[in-house]
């Protein structure tokens, strides 16, 4: 697998059921943070709501991923939410599902139908992105060196993050996955160039 799908931007969508009311709200994460600072700006948002349920999805080949119920019956709301981040095939995106209770209880499986579709929802309001599943590398080498490996870094599609000068050169880069094997090959054949593959 070299490529991921993610969403683009955040989104959300509103699905009704017997007087309560789901709001699913959805954005783009890479990382734990992001997902604790968008929770809590939804808990202000939102404070009289009965429930802020959750799923989040990180990462590609080492992803993280977790369901919390707040409250609702075990299973029924974290697990159908990120039920739907799999059925689309997707990560590094949270989405919250805010409840406003209505009066009249409706049961787990009404409740998992209820957070189900209005993820699903939230979701086909989004656009869906395919990307590239980076590799990340140092590279050191010598200062006549620098024209060959900026060629080789173009040449793979890749990113230059950052360059330093010292007594030789040291760039930290991105490399798309699909490229990264014949990347490596071309560097390794150049014994002035030290490779380190960074997580």
């Amino acid at each position: 697998m070299n490529t991921y799908q993610t969403i683009t931007q955040p989104s959300e969508a509103l699905f009704k059921e017997k007087g309560s009311k789901f709001l699913a709200l959805i954005y783009p994460v890479d990382s734990l943070d992001k997902v604790n600072e968008y929770l809590e700006e939804c808990r202000q948002i939102h404070p009289k709501a009965t429930h802020h349920c959750t799923a989040y999805k990180i990462g590609t080949q080492d992803a993280v991923e977790r369901a919390n119920d707040d409250g609702e019956p075990s299973g029924s709301a974290g697990k159908p939410i990120l039920g739907q981040i799999h059925s689309f095939e997707l990560t590094n995106i949270l989405i919250i599902v805010v409840r406003y209770y209505g009066g009249t209880k409706l049961g787990v499986g009404g409740l998992q139908t209820a957070y189900k579709t209005a993820a699903k929802l939230a979701i086909e309001n989004n656009t869906i992105e395919t990307k590239n599943i980076p590799c990340y590398y140092t590279l050191r080498f010598p200062f006549d060196q620098q024209g060959k490996v900026e060629h080789q870094i173009k040449l793979s599609e890749g990113q230059l993050i950052e360059k330093q000068f010292t007594n030789t050169c040291q760039f930290k880069i991105q490399i798309p996955k699909a490229h990264s094997e014949n990347f490596e090959s071309k560097m390794n054949q150049e014994h002035t160039i030290e490779v380190t593959t960074e997580n």
